[in-house]
């Protein structure tokens, strides 16, 4: 776009502050500066700090229970359903209908590192990175498809939602790594949104003169980056009509999990979640219920004691139903986000905001938050689904999040490790193993047992070691090794 254009666009809009020292910069700070500006609509900003900021205070939601129809659960479910919804994921898989969106826009920082937190070593045997584990589980699953696929190649093309900071180190990072065996034709790197911050006022923050200050839009912006990066039209030239999402940091992640996608487009659900039950009443998680009458997450803190102590005639929690940011759309239902955009309730962070001062020029670091930064969560998008449905797994074997630094209490490398190497236990034992520790090992300490995703996906393959005695440490690292 010319820089007459740009500039006419944000005059029109009111924000033409941001060309305050336009003339003070060099030709390169220029084209850096209009790059910039050409990315961001002002009118659509307005709209969503407007709608951010005048909304009113809502009065207490009404929080209720699910309706039992539109929740299923795997966790004691007879196996012939199970396998139903396994077998449909695994047909619709076969027959290309099914994609997988990724975010890891995120860098490691909390775990000491500046790389993206997908390239992160737990420190399995195979020192194996959190990209590689959920890339290696693609190939075993469509390898497993392929019993489908009446000999046709299966392909489950991975949407890579990556951030600015941190595009080109995880683009090197898998062709490094030979895009853990899969086609690159097939993996799609994309950039998470970003939106200006503002000041009270609503106008847009220059963070030098010639940059606007920005941030992510939160992991909800996923769905304006799908369209403004091409996801959608490249989904739409595939034919893939149902995607999963989920976060890298889960080490237990089921990519494009069949049972779930069977189960999903069984109930004709436009949106899905998959849960995990509640370590204990008052877990500090979001769960999903219904708020006003729609299905959507309510944050821990919306919920009171007496809430989250109440009971079925199970003896299981009535608000039960953890978030683990684990999603299943269908096509149609990404592309409908695009017209309720308007409605989505974006959310206020105020910040401390580096600025450059629009009457002296000089740079400031603020002591207080002196700005607003606006970010969408991916639930947000949850009560406009017309058709909901909720799959409840077991957390132990879906979901282990690395969220903290090595050494802290919970959710650390070590928790994600010591959960991949008992998830490897179990699936050998279940199929007949018997495991004994080797020297060095304690009884307390977790066996060090670890099969490659290339091996099983989920506990299948593995006849082979049937009645088998194995002492640790233990790596199979494919499915061609001897035992």
């Amino acid at each position: 776009m010319s820089y007459e254009s740009v500039r006419e666009r944000f005059e029109k809009a009111g924000q033409s502050q941001v060309f305050t020292f336009w003339n003070e910069l060099n030709e390169k700070q220029k084209t850096s500066l209009l790059k910039d500006l050409s990315g961001i609509d002002p009118d659509r900003v307005n709209k969503i700090f407007k709608k951010a900021t005048s909304s009113s205070p809502q009065a207490s939601a009404l929080v209720e229970p699910l309706p039992e129809t539109v929740v299923g659960s795997v966790i004691n479910a007879p196996k012939d359903l199970t396998s139903r919804w396994r077998d449909l994921g695994l047909k619709l898989i076969a027959e290309g209908k099914v994609g997988v969106i990724l975010l890891a826009g995120g860098q490691g920082t909390r775990l000491g590192s500046s790389a993206p937190k997908g390239c992160y070593d737990i420190q399995l045997p195979s020192h194996k990175s959190l990209f590689q584990l959920q890339g290696e589980r693609i190939l075993r699953l469509q390898m497993i498809a392929a019993q489908y696929s009446s000999g046709n190649p299966v392909i489950i093309p991975w949407y890579v939602m990556t951030s600015e900071p941190t595009r080109a180190a995880t683009e090197a990072f898998f062709k490094e790594k030979n895009f853990f065996g899969l086609d690159p034709k097939n993996v799609m790197f994309f950039n998470q949104g970003v939106l200006p911050a503002f000041t009270n006022d609503g106008k847009i923050i220059l963070e030098n003169k010639g940059a606007v200050a920005v941030a992510p839009d939160g992991n909800g912006g996923i769905y304006a980056a799908l369209k403004k990066e091409g996801v959608i039209a490249d989904l739409e030239r595939r034919g893939i009509p149902y995607l999963h999402a989920y976060c890298v940091d889960n080490c237990l992640v089921k990519v494009a999990d069949p049972v779930f996608i069977g189960y999903c487009v069984e109930k004709n659900a436009d949106c899905g979640a998959k849960v995990v039950p509640k370590a204990y009443a008052h877990e500090q998680v979001g769960v999903i219920c219904l708020r006003n009458g729609k299905p959507g997450v309510v944050e821990y803190s919306e919920i009171d004691a007496k809430m989250a102590e109440q009971t079925k005639s199970d003896g299981s929690l009535v608000y039960n139903a953890a978030n683990i940011a684990n999603h299943f759309y269908t096509l149609d239902f990404l592309k409908r986000i695009d017209d309720i955009e308007g409605d989505l309730e974006y959310h206020i962070a105020k910040k401390k905001i580096k600025h450059v001062n629009l009457e002296t020029g000089v740079e400031v670091k603020p002591d207080t938050p002196n700005g607003i930064k606006l970010e969408l969560f991916i639930f947000d998008v949850i009560p406009f689904a017309e058709r909901f449905a909720v799959l409840e797994t077991e957390r132990k074997e879906e979901f282990s999040p690395l969220k903290n630094a090595p050494g802290t209490k919970s959710d650390n490398p070590e928790t994600s490790r010591a959960d991949i190497l008992s998830q490897h236990y179990r699936f050998a034992t279940a199929a007949g193993a018997t495991i004994v520790k080797g020297p060095g090992q304690s009884k307390d300490d977790v066996a060090v047992f670890e099969l490659s995703p290339l091996v099983t996906y989920d506990g299948e393959g593995l006849e082979k070691f049937n009645g088998k005695t194995i002492t640790t440490p233990y790596l199979l690292n494919n499915q061609y090794s001897g035992i």
